[in-house]
C-alpha cells in the first residue's frame, strides 16, 4: 500500500487546510473534455486484492469491478434499477421464468461480441457448487440459464420471484466471456485492464470498444491504495491524487475549507445495525429487545457518530424501497419505558451485556461507545469487547449474542434474502418468524407492485415490533476531489465517488 511519509495526522491536516492555496482552479464548465488520467485514492485494499469479476471483497476490489465489468442491470445514483447489458428483463405470469433481452452491439475489451452464451457461462461460473462466488448466495433460487438466441436468455427459477430483476442489479454479477480468465481480465466495462499490483495500484485504459457513445472521457484510470485516512487525505492535499473515497464524516468541514477541494456528500441507505440474537437470552425476550431500542437517542447517535451527516432510522432498513413502512411511529428514546420493560422481563435492577465491536466500517466502534453511554441511563450496563475486523468476521461471525454489522443500500426483499430468513447467509440475529416468513414468501411471488408493497409493509411492521436489529441511522457517503474533476454526482448506493462510475468523469482546468 501507499502512505509511507504522508501521515501528517489530523492536526497537520487542519493546518494544511487553513489559509490561501496557490493554483486554485475554477470548477470545469462547458462540454466534457476528452483525455487525461484520473488518479483515485482509496483505503481498504491489500495483498489479497483481486481483479476477479465475481469475488469483490473490499473497496478497491469493488472500484475495479465496476469499471472493468458490467451486470445486466444496475442501480443508478437515485437507487433506481436501470438497464445495462440487458435492455429489458421481463417475468412470466408466474414469475418463474425471467427473459433478458441483451443490448446489441456490445463488445468485450478484446473486440468479441457479447452473446447469450457468455451470459449463461457467467452465471454458471458464479453458482459453481464447487467454487461459488460472492453473488451465489443471492442466486439460490436460480435453477438454470437457458440461451434462447444470440441476444436473449431465460433465467429459470426453482420457485417464483417477483424481485429477481433486483437480484440481477449487483456489481458482483458482471458478465464475462465464456472463456474468462481473471489473470487476463476481460469485460465490457468502460475501462480495460492495463496493469495491477495487489495492495498498491491498478491502471486501466479507455475501452475503445465501449458501447456508450462518447464515454468514457478519460484516457486512463489509476486506482491507488493507501494505508489509512491520514495518508489518503494528505495525498489529495498534495495533489498526488485527484479524488479520494470515503473520507471520515467528522473531517468534511476541515477538508472543505481548502478552496482547491470539493466535497461529494450523498445521503444513502447504508446502515450499521446493532444485532441481537433472538434465540439466546436475554434477547429471546422481546421486551428486552424493545428496551434496548428505546434506550437509543438516535439524534444524538447521528450527531456523535456521523458528525450530523446522516439520517435517523426507525429500526427498519431499505429506506428507498417503494414498500418501506414510512407510516410507523418514529421510535425515540424513552428511558422510563425501557426500564419498565426490563423489569417486566425479570431485570428490575438492570442488565449486564457484552457488546462485540470492531472497525468494520467508519463509525462502528464509535456507535458502540455512544450506545453504551446512552443505555446506562436505562440500567443497561454494556461491557464493550473490541476485536479486530479479522476476528470479528472469523469463526464467531454470526454467532455473537450482541454485536454489529454493516450493509450498503439495498431494497427490502434482497436484504431479507441476505440476512433475515432462517437460511439467509448472514442471519446474525437468528431471526425465524413464521408470520414474517409467510409474508416474504408471498411477496416474493407477487407480481403486482401495489400488492407486493403492502406485503412488504406488513413484514416490516413485524420487524419493527419484534425484530433483532437496532437500526438507528443511515450514514451519508462523503468523498473529496480536486475542483478540476467533473462528472461526479451524489449517489444513494453507498458506494464512493458516484458509485465508482468513472465512465462519466472528465478533467478540466489547471491541475
Amino acid at each position: 500500500m501507499l502512505g509511507t511519509g504522508f501521515a501528517l495526522g489530523v492536526g497537520s491536516l487542519l493546518a494544511a487546510c487553513g489559509g490561501s492555496q496557490a493554483g486554485v482552479s475554477a470548477d470545469p464548465t462547458g462540454p466534457a473534455q476528452r483525455g487525461g488520467n484520473l488518479r483515485v485514492g482509496l483505503t481498504g485494499g491489500g495483498a489479497s486484492d483481486s481483479l476477479d469479476a465475481h469475488v469483490p471483497v473490499n473497496t478497491t476490489d469493488i472500484a475495479r469491478v465496476v469499471n472493468l465489468y458490467e451486470p445486466l442491470l444496475y442501480r443508478d445514483e437515485n437507487f433506481e434499477l436501470q438497464p445495462l447489458l440487458a435492455t429489458k428483463i421481463e417475468p412470466s405470469t408466474d414469475a418463474k421464468v425471467w427473459t433478458a433481452t441483451l443490448r446489441e452491439g456490445v463488445k468485450f475489451h478484446d473486440g468479441r461480441p457479447l452473446t447469450g452464451d457468455d451470459v449463461a457461462a457467467t452465471f454458471k461460473r458464479i453458482t459453481d457448487p464447487d467454487d461459488p462466488k460472492s453473488g451465489a448466495a443471492s442466486l439460490g433460487i436460480l435453477d438454470e440459464v437457458v440461451v434462447v438466441d444470440e441476444h436473449s436468455v431465460e433465467f429459470r427459477l426453482k420457485s417464483p420471484s417477483a424481485a429477481f430483476d433486483d437480484t440481477l442489479g449487483q456489481y458482483s454479477l458482471g458478465v464475462v466471456p465464456a472463456d474468462y480468465d481473471p489473470a487476463n481480465p476481460v469485460g465490457t466495462g468502460p475501462f480495460r485492464f492495463k496493469s495491477f499490483t495487489g495492495g498498491q495500484q491498478s491502471v486501466f485504459a479507455r475501452n475503445e470498444h465501449y458501447w456508450r457513445e462518447n464515454e468514457p472521457y478519460l484516457d486512463e484510470l489509476t486506482i491507488l491504495n493507501f494505508d489509512d485516512n491520514d495518508a489518503l487525505i494528505n495525498a489529495l492535499l498534495s495533489t498526488q491524487v485527484d479524488a479520494i473515497g470515503q473520507i471520515p464524516l467528522a473531517l468534511i468541514e476541515v477538508i472543505d475549507a481548502d478552496p482547491r477541494i470539493s466535497i461529494l456528500n450523498a445521503e444513502t441507505g447504508s446502515w450499521i445495525p446493532f444485532t441481537m440474537r433472538v434465540d439466546k437470552a436475554p434477547f429471546d425476550d422481546n421486551r428486552v429487545r424493545q428496551a434496548f431500542r428505546l434506550a437509543v437517542d438516535r439524534e444524538q447517535m447521528i450527531q456523535q457518530v456521523f458528525s450530523g451527516q446522516g439520517t435517523v432510522a426507525n429500526d427498519l432498513y431499505a429506506r428507498y424501497d417503494p414498500g418501506y413502512a414510512a407510516d410507523l411511529p418514529q421510535r425515540v428514546q424513552d428511558i422510563p419505558k425501557a426500564k419498565q420493560l426490563l423489569a417486566d422481563a425479570g431485570y428490575p435492577d438492570g442488565i449486564d451485556v457484552e457488546l462485540v465491536t470492531a472497525p468494520i466500517q467508519s463509525g462502528a466502534v464509535e456507535a458502540a461507545q455512544v450506545f453504551a453511554q446512552q443505555a446506562a441511563d436505562a440500567g443497561i450496563r454494556v461491557r464493550i469487547r473490541r476485536v479486530d475486523a479479522t476476528e470479528f468476521f472469523g469463526e464467531n461471525y454470526l454467532q455473537w449474542d450482541f454485536a454489529q454489522d454493516f450493509y450498503y443500500t439495498r431494497n427490502f426483499l434482497p436484504q431479507v434474502s441476505s440476512s433475515t430468513l432462517k437460511d439467509s447467509p448472514f442471519n446474525e440475529t437468528h431471526w425465524d418468524h413464521p408470520e414474517f416468513n409467510k409474508l416474504i414468501e408471498k411477496a416474493v411471488a407477487t407480481i403486482d407492485d401495489d400488492e407486493r408493497n403492502d406485503l412488504i409493509a406488513q413484514a416490516q411492521t413485524i420487524e419493527y415490533e419484534e425484530g433483532g436489529y437496532i437500526v438507528w441511522g443511515f450514514s451519508n457517503q462523503a468523498d473529496a476531489y480536486q475542483r478540476y474533476v467533473a462528472g461526479l454526482v451524489p449517489n444513494r448506493t453507498g458506494l464512493a465517488l458516484s458509485g465508482f462510475e468513472f465512465r462519466r468523469v472528465w478533467l478540466g482546468g489547471e491541475k
